[in-house]
């Protein structure tokens, strides 16, 4: 297994965007349709607050980033509990897209929450798709750190990596800061 080195990776609107002091992109790839692509964001959010949202307030994204995230419905069991499963409604690359996830994880203490997707546009691609989100206090100074990872299976070697994907959530990522952080 071949792992690349973290690298910093610039935004033509970081200076748009004061929340995000930086992200960075690890990329670890064991074969050609297996990966894990892993990123961090810089948030100003309590780790607490950010886990919060995107666990039991994941119905609540569209309005903290209307231009990706368009609905999040409850398909089948509780906010925040393991074996829910939620129906997704967002815009990735200009189309909309649907997916279906059910939580895999969730551990409050850490922070962490894990969704598999099991049906939608995602799986047109890959064979399996897990998005694990966990959030921590940075080790200096106030604010946060979501660690995002994606670990998947691609249908066949001629799919992409899911860059695009992993790049819209720390967009979400971003949007939910800023929702949680605008002064009253």
């Amino acid at each position: 297994m071949a792992a690349s080195t973290p690298t910093v990776k610039p935004e033509a609107d970081v200076a748009n965007k004061p929340q995000l002091v930086h992200h960075t992109i690890t990329s670890t790839k064991s074969s050609a349709v297996t990966g894990k692509l892993e990123a961090d964001v810089e948030i100003k959010a309590s780790p607490e607050q950010f886990h919060d949202m995107i666990a039991n307030k994941p119905h609540h994204l569209n309005r903290t980033c209307d231009d990706k995230i368009q609905g999040c419905d409850l398909h089948e069991g509780e906010w925040g509990k393991v074996g829910t499963i939620i129906n997704w409604s967002y815009v990735l690359d200009g189309k909309a897209k649907q997916t279906k996830e059910i939580i895999e994880a969730v551990d409050p203490v850490k922070n962490l929450i894990v969704f598999k997707v099991i049906e939608g546009d995602l799986m047109e691609e890959y064979k399996s798709f897990l998005l694990s989100i966990q959030v921590s206090p940075k080790s200096e100074g106030n604010g946060s750190v979501v660690h995002l990872t994606l670990d998947y299976e691609k249908l066949h070697q001629g799919i992409d990596h899911p860059q695009t994907m992993l790049q819209f959530m720390k967009d979400v990522f971003i949007g939910i800061d800023a929702h949680l952080t605008k002064p009253n």
